[in-house]
């Protein structure tokens, strides 16, 4: 039995030393072999850079340096061999005038020298539409230069030959996005993020896809979840906004816009976008002194940005007047309510009795009798919200139901203007076009009888 046992563990120490021995000579001549081709390429690069400085167009040198330059890869040494080769193509039979176009074009491509790189692969696809290197790499110079109707033809012929590439995938997938093919290239958006789950940039571009597609609410649970991204998050944060404001869940409006505001590194041109989002939404809920707020953060880094300094102006002086505020934003029953006083209080020491009153959606109408010491009149005031021009047409019309009631004088309310023709309609008829300079001044007397 110990015997045995020996026998045993002798051979097995055998079997041992042999693999040992098989390993290293495997290891010795894999090194050898390794060895061999560095003192190969060394000659063969010293013997062709010999003849080539004798004759720079000797085929056979640029053939072996250039393969050699490819395959280390050394894109930069080969790129003037591989353009020497393609041009002498069409005077020696002996080179591979595909093969030297080709490679010509992967260099350019590989040393950013893109218009070289294009020339060169379109010759390719001249003589070999499908070939899938020329499609590939051409594809890829299309895309860069947003030719990106051009680079899908590309890559969708590439991705015949290898439909499992994903930078195929991502490449057809951003140039349908770019082309606002957005309900087209979801499902390449989609196999993008399936495969490189840390793609931020693909995921961006499908809830952008899906917005545009009509699917918004999918879209936003995206946006969101990109928010904190320091690369999309500010963009995010605007999409995601952008839904809340149009359903009218400004708080959550707000929440977004301001994550944007505690990115690192935003570009200024999208702080503002942020910032001017922020005010809107302030305005629409009231907040006019945080608005006020935002607005002049936009002036200090782009002063003439759209409509900022007219509404710094605007509401710098509702701030100064809570009246003039209530005017322009408050709710329906309010605005009724100020214009009623605004009846009662324009007309000094003289009893107003308000007969009629009737909203619309441009404008609320109050029709009164006025009785003083000296006069009985009946008027009818039209009050309008817009701080533009309003034109002739509205007084024409506010002239014509004058007419229709017998009313004896009518008066044209606006926090804006008067348009020329308006103001030359109004002369020589019994109304009063009452500017934003008068509107103030009877706020502030409602102010002061308050």
């Amino acid at each position: 039995m110990v015997g045995i046992l020996i026998a045993i563990i002798a051979a097995a120490a055998l079997l041992l030393l042999l693999m040992m021995l098989t390993g290293r000579k495997k290891s010795i001549s894999t090194t050898t072999g390794k060895g061999e081709k560095r003192r190969n390429n060394s000659a063969i690069i010293k013997e062709a850079t010999k003849r080539l400085a004798h004759d720079p167009r000797n085929i056979s040198a640029l053939t072996a340096l250039g393969d050699i330059y490819y395959n280390q890869p050394d894109y930069a040494k080969a790129l003037p061999l591989y353009k020497s080769l393609s041009e002498q193509s069409g005077l020696h039979a002996e080179i591979d005038e595909k093969n030297a176009y080709l490679r010509y074009g992967v260099c350019a491509f590989k040393t950013e020298k893109y218009d070289e790189s294009g020339a060169a692969l379109a010759t390719v696809l001249k003589k070999d539409p499908n070939n899938y290197e020329a499609n590939f790499y051409i594809g890829k110079v299309l895309y860069i230069k947003k030719e990106y109707e051009k680079a899908i033809g590309c890559m969708k012929r590439a991705a015949v030959t290898n439909p499992e590439n994903p930078e195929i995938h991502q490449i057809l997938a951003f140039s349908m996005y770019q082309s606002k093919k957005f309900r087209e290239s979801l499902p390449y958006l989609k196999k993008v993020c399936e495969e490189l789950p840390g793609n931020k940039e693909a995921l961006f571009y499908m809830a952008s896809a899906m917005e545009e597609s009509g699917m918004a609410d999918k879209a936003l649970k995206i946006f969101m979840h990109l928010r904190p991204d320091p690369q999309f998050g500010a963009q995010a944060c605007i999409s995601a906004g952008t839904y809340h404001n149009k359903v009218q869940q400004n708080d959550k409006a707000i929440q977004d816009y301001e994550i944007a505001l505690k990115l690192e590194n935003v570009p200024p041109e999208t702080k503002v976008t942020v910032l001017y989002k922020l005010a809107q939404t302030y305005i629409a809920m009231n907040g006019i002194a945080k608005a006020l707020g935002y607005l002049k953060q936009i002036s200090v880094i782009n002063p003439s940005y759209r409509d900022v300094p007219q509404l710094i102006a605007r509401y710098q002086e509702l701030t100064q007047n809570g009246n003039l505020q209530s005017y322009l934003m408050s709710g329906t029953s309010d605005f009724v309510a100020l214009c009623r006083k605004f009846v009662v209080c324009y007309h000094k020491d003289a009893f107003v009795k308000i007969e009629d009153l009737s909203v619309a959606s441009e404008s609320i109408e109050i029709l009164c009798s006025v009785q003083s010491a000296r006069w009985e009149n009946t008027e009818l005031f039209r009050f309008f919200r817009n701080t533009g021009s309003t034109g002739e047409l509205y007084v024409r019309d506010l002239h014509s139901k004058m007419r229709d009631i017998k009313c004896d004088k009518g008066l044209c309310v606006s926090p804006g203007s008067f348009t020329e023709e308006a103001k030359r309609y109004a002369e020589g008829r019994p109304i009063d076009l009452i500017g934003k300079q008068q509107l103030v001044a009877v706020l502030k007397k409602i102010d002061l009888m308050n």
